[in-house]
């Protein structure tokens, strides 16, 4: 952030319609953006969690969402995960990784937007609160007149009583991670067990069978499917509860109209959440976080957030237009291909005209 305007003044210096401002002047207007921290304790353990809400800038990026059309499309996915970002800023924490950072919670809409950041601190786990989290977000949504998410998906961390029956309030269908200690009683009764193929290549088993979670809990009514993966182990260790020698993933559901095996990919298309994040922190710079504040550091998440929502537009309709832009276009790629190209300002009959030298190949 420091060197925006060094790095930014080749591409911009010339520019007689726009001017770069100062870095002083940019992280002071961000600043003026953040809002208060939260701290809460949980029930057991006296670990302090730290949490920022930013209720205008969450807002405005549902709005600019809605303006995308993302919301329009014939099925609208929502993905929620935990990322860390790992930083030596002030009063930052451990995390699990024995590491400091932060460990923010975010929610990607349609694999590619983000939509909602609550940043936390890095001894804050994924699991922890998590249900004020979610319905923080849901209830951003009704803000904004958005009623309709046809699939939620989230990792084992979301596997609690009360965030499965929120997700199952707010979204026709979910996928939720399922953790092996709570439902391994479960892999044995399964009878018919699919041979098929995982994304390397090797032979996996998946089977299927109805089960009500959570009946100490309350639970005493819903079922839902279980789906289970099954995979050869290497090192040959039996199971105690199967006594066979693999290793199993299971997912619970409440989509009983799906087939097994889409349910399955369904639900595997989580990875692209951790996409998004790689391109989040390398590209558009969650990896160098300009504050040594929580709240004001949550302020330059989401503006870089936007930003990757407005260059999923940007990409996709340049590469409709241009041969050497590919909508698969990482940041660094496309600034070479496109950006870092010869220009110079000119003026002719008091206007100023960008004269592009050599030739962008046009799509015939």
């Amino acid at each position: 952030m420091e060197d925006a305007k060094t790095i930014l003044a080749n591409q911009f210096g010339s520019n007689p319609i726009f001017n770069l401002c100062s870095p002083d002047t940019l992280l002071r207007r961000m600043g003026d953006l953040c809002t208060d921290q939260l701290l809460c304790n949980t029930k057991r353990g006296n670990v302090e969690h730290q949490y920022n809400i930013n209720q205008t800038m969450t807002d405005m990026n549902i709005k600019l969402l809605k303006k995308l059309g993302e919301f329009n499309k014939d099925e609208v996915v929502l993905d929620y995960d935990n990322t860390i970002i790992f930083t030596e800023k002030e009063g930052c924490k451990m995390t699990y990784k024995r590491d400091y950072g932060y460990q923010p919670g975010v929610g990607i809409l349609n694999e590619q937007n983000v939509l909602y950041i609550e940043n936390r601190n890095g001894n804050s786990d994924a699991k922890a609160f998590q249900l004020d989290t979610l319905e923080r977000m849901f209830q951003h949504l009704k803000d904004n007149n958005i009623s309709r998410i046809d699939k939620f998906r989230a990792d084992a961390a979301s596997y609690q009583y009360d965030v499965v029956k929120l997700v199952e309030k707010n979204v026709t269908s979910f996928y939720i991670g399922a953790r092996n200690s709570y439902v391994e009683k479960y892999f044995a009764l399964i009878e018919d067990w699919i041979k098929t193929k995982d994304q390397t290549g090797e032979d996996v088993y998946i089977g299927e069978i109805e089960y009500r979670p959570f009946a100490q809990q309350g639970n005493r009514d819903n079922k839902y499917r279980l789906l289970v993966k099954k995979k050869l182990r290497k090192d040959g260790q039996l199971n105690m509860f199967t006594n066979e020698s693999y290793d199993y993933h299971a997912i619970v559901t409440n989509d009983f109209s799906s087939s097994l095996d889409e349910a399955i990919k369904c639900y595997n298309r989580r990875g692209a959440c951790e996409k998004q994040f790689d391109i989040l922190k390398n590209d558009f710079g969650w990896n160098y976080l300009p504050f040594s504040n929580l709240s004001k550091n949550t302020v330059f998440l989401y503006f870089s957030a936007i930003c990757r929502n407005l260059y999923n537009v940007v990409i996709s309709n340049l590469s409709k237009v241009y041969k050497n832009v590919n909508i698969h276009y990482r940041m660094k790629r496309f600034i070479f291909n496109f950006i870092a190209i010869p220009a110079v300002w000119k003026k002719a009959s008091r206007q100023w005209y960008l004269r592009v030298y050599g030739k962008i190949p046009l799509q015939v």
